[in-house]
């Protein structure tokens, strides 16, 4: 058997390499793409190598719009970036992938905006869905999670997407598609309907298992590449019930549906927004993500789990291994009055921090969050502190920091954590010791309407940090800042004439920053940001 020296070795090693600070997902052969949303499967939301982009030269007389890329409905997915694909007939090139609105699935040449090829979800005869009576996603429901791709070494990629739709006889579908990077074709015989039950006696339930609808939910997290596995969590539209709380795991191969769990089966809600952050992982196989308002048994059993498998509005930990299953979570002790007002943790995306040592030596491995009322929570991955009616067992609460809450995903770099509240600047939180300081050490003079912001870092490693954010205004506005400072180095309002617009923006929007270039959603297109070519005619 190992010694225990050995364990702790191994859990150093893997919080290391999954930290952002080294890899997060893409294999070292294409360091340049950027597989999964917000960067890797901590959800750190950081490049770092990223060697072009530096404080000094993002500015607007050196920096600004290259083009705009249009497409046929909303980008409330982040773009991914896949670098050196060979496609036939025209050489090699990056890839920047685009999923809309409208179910469709782009690829252009990340560099010239040349379209390459683009594929539709929709069966024959079938729409988009209409917008299932809620204004969160509307007019149209067709992909609007970030999809996930795989890239072993030696391949060009397969792309994993979910998409809605609608057919002639008003039946809704939720499909997983994967698809051919160089190409846009299906694989492993794909899409597959999705469809599942699981033991319970919920919403939509039948023969004591509840039932999953698909005209009742959206896709909206992030796709997850785990392993061999592809995983899925869903939303509801709005709060309109019936409605649970599911997270499904496919074979990354075969499309075949291998594990299946719902975190409020015996009750009612619990979906997982996250405001299109994706599901987290570790290095060691488990799952992380934040649970909307719903359910949640205050009755617990011996080992302080509640006694119904019902978790509405809880920092969760899943196993993977064996299948899914609720390893571990932790939950506010004013649980019901938050569910009652709908003041939920789920409204944000949780991140998985690099390990940390505090005073005495000791390291932790922690993860963050922050939802609607407004607190940040920072959880012992290991020990996150479950349930207990009096108080929160948790490794450190930050009350009331995060004015206006969080509807959005934060972002990690050089031991800062930078959250985009509603209606407030964005702010950077140090940590000292493994434990934040209690006030915010660094914030933008801007601040950012609803939904607030979800910020990206790009870095050449730990140095040349900026901050990239954009505004959920029409026109959208793309912000650059010095990441130690927060000092803004660029805005696409600066350029004289309306140089550097680029469309209406979205609540969804997430930068993505790679290869020398930003490239940002909007209601209709994707906006691309880089140096720009020096001016002819020399100088006078």
């Amino acid at each position: 058997m190992p010694s225990p020296r050995f364990f702790v070795l191994r859990l150093i090693l893997g919080a290391f390499f999954l930290s952002g600070c080294l890899v997060g997902g893409p294999s070292l052969a294409f360091s340049q793409d950027v597989l999964t949303y917000h960067n890797n499967n901590s959800r750190t939301g950081l490049n770092f190598s990223e060697t072009t982009l530096t404080p000094a030269n993002v500015n607007s007389a050196s920096f600004g719009k290259l083009f705009t890329l249009p497409v046929d409905g909303l980008v409330d997915a982040e773009p991914l970036y896949l670098s050196a694909v060979p496609i036939q007939g025209s050489g090699t090139h990056n890839l920047l992938i685009v999923a809309t609105e409208h179910g469709s699935v782009y690829a252009f040449d990340a560099d010239t905006g040349a379209a390459i090829w683009r594929i539709t979800t929709l069966k024959s005869g079938e729409t988009t869905s209409d917008d299932r009576g809620c204004s969160q996603v509307t007019p149209e429901i067709g992909i609007t999670s970030t999809p996930v791709i795989r890239r072993p070494s030696g391949s060009n990629g397969v792309i994993y997407t979910v998409a809605m739709s609608k057919d002639s006889s008003g039946n809704y579908h939720q499909r997983l598609h994967a698809l051919d990077a160089p190409t846009g074709n299906e694989l492993y015989k794909g899409p597959v309907d999705i469809a599942a039950k699981f033991p319970g006696t919920g919403d939509n339930s039948s023969g004591g298992f509840v039932v999953f609808d698909p005209s009742q939910y959206k896709e909206r997290s992030g796709l997850l590449l785990l392993n061999t596995e592809v995983y899925l969590a869903w939303a509801s539209h709005c709060d309109i019930r019936p409605y649970t709380g599911w997270i499904m795991g496919y074979n990354q191969t075969t499309l075949a549906q291998k594990t299946v769990l719902n975190v409020t089966p015996n009750g009612n809600e619990g979906a997982i927004w996250g405001s299109g952050a994706g599901l987290t992982a570790d290095a060691f196989d488990n799952i992380f993500f934040l649970d909307a308002n719903g359910v949640f048994d205050t009755t617990v059993n011996s080992s302080g789990f509640p006694s119904s498998g019902d978790y509405g509005n809880a920092f969760l930990r899943l196993g993977t291994k064996g299948g899914l299953a609720v390893a571990d979570y932790f939950e506010m002790d004013n649980e019901q009055q938050e569910n009652d007002g709908d003041v939920d943790l789920g409204s944000g995306g949780a991140i998985l921090l690099p390990s940390m040592k505090d005073s005495s030596g000791t390291t932790w491995f922690l993860a963050a969050g922050a939802g609607k009322d407004s607190n940040l929570y920072l959880v012992n991955r290991n020990s996150m502190g479950k349930f207990n009616s009096t108080r929160n067992n948790i490794y450190q609460e930050l009350t009331g920091v995060l004015p206006g809450g969080i509807w959005s995903m934060p972002a990690f770099f050089n031991g800062k954590l930078y959250f985009g509240p509603v209606g407030q600047p964005i702010l950077a939180f140090q940590f000292k010791n493994a434990k934040l300081l209690t006030t915010a050490v660094a914030h933008t003079a801007n601040t950012f309407g609803y939904p607030g912001a979800t910020p990206s870092i790009s870095s050449n490693q730990s140095q040349d940090g900026i901050v990239w954010a954009s505004e959920n205004t029409n026109p959208a506005v793309l912000h650059a800042y010095n990441a130690t400072t927060l000092l803004e180095l660029y805005n696409t309002s600066q350029a004289a004439n309306g140089r550097d617009q680029f469309g209406a923006g979205n609540k969804f929007i997430t930068p993505l920053i790679v290869n020398g270039k930003a490239y940002v959603g909007t209601t209709n297109g994707v906006g691309v940001f880089g140096l720009l070519p020096p001016r002819s005619g020399g100088t006078k």
